[in-house]
């Protein structure tokens, strides 16, 4: 990219973080977005609305319906939320945690409430946490003794963790931004696992920040070696795998590293469940400079190198394929030469050599980020590939295959604005196929939710942002809420589930 147009890095990465309502009204610094064009899917593949609401309220979102702690009901139902978690347990029901949401009194903040839906009744559990927010926007945690699971212990309200679900079908969460004392929100580290049979929380690692006045630097230690000192830094937007082995795998995100800076971070990490450590696998202990991130190392493309690696960025999407490789997709961050913006690289890293591959997409930015092209609906192409974008989410079906669903990004055109189009990837023949959804971004692309409960070709889940998946146990792939538009075109936080039947 010529000098004239470097964008500054301060203000990529406040630009990357912001919400996508704020992001998408600065037309002086990216281009306007344009309108949306409904794209209908194929008969045998089809979306069903399940659960939530096709319209947003007055405040600009739904209050959740909690019912009675531990009880299934009809008419629970989660409140209007985004950047929350979710996991998918040994019996295929479907988790879901915090975000930035609205309570049971439709009071907007950082939410600590976890849900249980189950796909074959069709009903939601409030399973833990609190149906309010408190004084301060949020609730604080519980943390409880390190080690030690109890029924008091509960993680505090946050937006923006990442979870993973252990061998044991154990649910595990990490960091975020949440609330630490009165008005005061960090950056967080720590880390909980959840026992679905037990149903209590446990501290297993990192800091109790309440009342603390900085998020907390990353311990590092020796690459490649675990040691019970060492744990990531403070930091929110990562993403996160397990492997066959049933390891937890964390990868950049925005937040500290090894000396206390801030900025876009590509480090690799492994948790062991049964040793409970930390081990630093890749990438760098340290960012170049405040709100920077180290540039991506790409290497050859499809040629594996102990020298690759992903530039730092956050807001990335990840999957984990059957061989126990770990996927990573785009986000906001650093390409090659260390510009910043909307990245739309497919990377591979194989847990036994301890290598990432490039194998899709580009190592080069362009202004801000690459159009997505789509070729014809329905058809895989090797030219075929999705635009730059962060704040997706993905799943991996039954047959191995890789899905990816909207965010923030490039279209066809080159225009940025919030998506809806849902793509597959097969990793044998290394191509993208575009499967649902438009192929043009807008600030407004509605949904389409038909009938409750029915599929249809013209049902599509509106553009959106910061949503969460799941798949179940018959290979069904599930979204939920997110910032997007609803079914009259409102902006908002959404609390509408979906199905897709690949």
């Amino acid at each position: 990219m010529p000098t004239s147009h470097r964008f500054p890095k301060v203000l990529l990465r406040a630009l990357l973080s912001l919400p996508t309502i704020f992001a998408l009204s600065i037309p002086l610094l990216l281009t306007a977005c344009g309108g949306s064009a409904s794209s209908t899917p194929s008969a045998a593949k089809q979306w069903t609305w399940m659960s939530g609401s096709s319209t947003l309220g007055s405040k600009g979102g739904q209050p959740g319906v909690y019912g009675t702690l531990g009880t299934a009901a009809a008419s629970n139902v989660p409140g209007g939320r985004r950047g929350s978690v979710s996991w998918t347990d040994g019996s295929g029901n479907l988790w879901l945690f915090g975000g930035c949401g609205d309570d049971s009194t439709d009071t907007l903040g950082d939410l600590n409430d976890l849900w249980e839906f189950n796909p074959t009744t069709k009903e939601w559990i409030w399973m833990s946490g609190s149906s309010t927010l408190g004084a301060n926007g949020g609730q604080f945690g519980v943390y409880g003794t390190l080690g030690t699971a109890a029924a008091s212990n509960v993680p505090g309200g946050r937006i923006h963790s990442v979870s993973w679900t252990d061998s044991s079908g154990n649910l595990w969460l990490f960091g975020g931004s949440g609330v630490i004392s009165s008005g005061t929100e960090n950056d967080l580290n720590d880390l909980w696992e959840f026992n679905p049979t037990t149903k209590e929380w446990m501290w297993v690692s990192g800091s109790s920040p309440v009342g603390a006045k900085g998020a907390p630097s990353g311990v590092y230690g020796t690459l490649g070696t675990a040691a019970a000192s060492n744990v990531p830094g403070g930091r929110q937007n990562s993403v996160s795998w397990t492997d066959g082995s049933g390891n937890l795998w964390l990868f950049g995100g925005y937040g500290n590293d090894s000396t206390g800076t801030f900025g876009s971070l590509n480090d690799l990490w492994e948790f062991n469940p049964s040793t409970k450590m930390w081990t630093w696998m890749s990438g760098s202990s340290t960012v170049p400079s405040a709100n920077g991130g180290q540039p991506g190392v790409y290497g050859t493309l499809g040629t594996a190198s102990a020298s690759n690696v992903p530039g730092g960025r956050a807001g990335s999407v990840s999957w984990t394929d059957r061989s126990g490789n770990l996927w990573l997709f785009g986000g906001g961050g650093f390409d090659s030469t260390d510009e910043g913006g909307w990245l739309n690289d497919l990377w591979n890293f194989n847990p036994s050599t301890k290598m990432w591959t490039w194998v899709s997409g580009s190592s080069r930015l362009g202004v801000f980020g690459q159009p997505g092209v789509y070729g014809t609906l329905g058809t895989p192409s090797p030219s075929n590939v999705p635009g730059g974008r962060q704040n997706s989410v993905s799943w991996r079906d039954s047959s191995g295959n890789l899905w990816l669903f909207g965010g923030q990004g490039f279209d066809s055109t080159g225009t940025l604005g919030s998506l809806n189009d849902l793509w597959e990837f097969n990793p044998s023949t290394k191509m993208w196929t575009w499967v649902s959804g438009s192929s043009t971004a807008s600030e407004n692309g509605n949904g389409v939710y038909g009938t409750l409960g029915t599929a249809s070709a013209s049902n599509v889940p509106g553009s959106r942002t910061y949503s969460v998946s799941w798949i179940d146990g018959s290979g069904n792939l599930w979204l939920f809420g997110g910032y997007g538009a609803d079914s009259t075109r409102m902006q908002g936080n959404l609390n509408d589930l979906w199905r897709y039947q690949p």
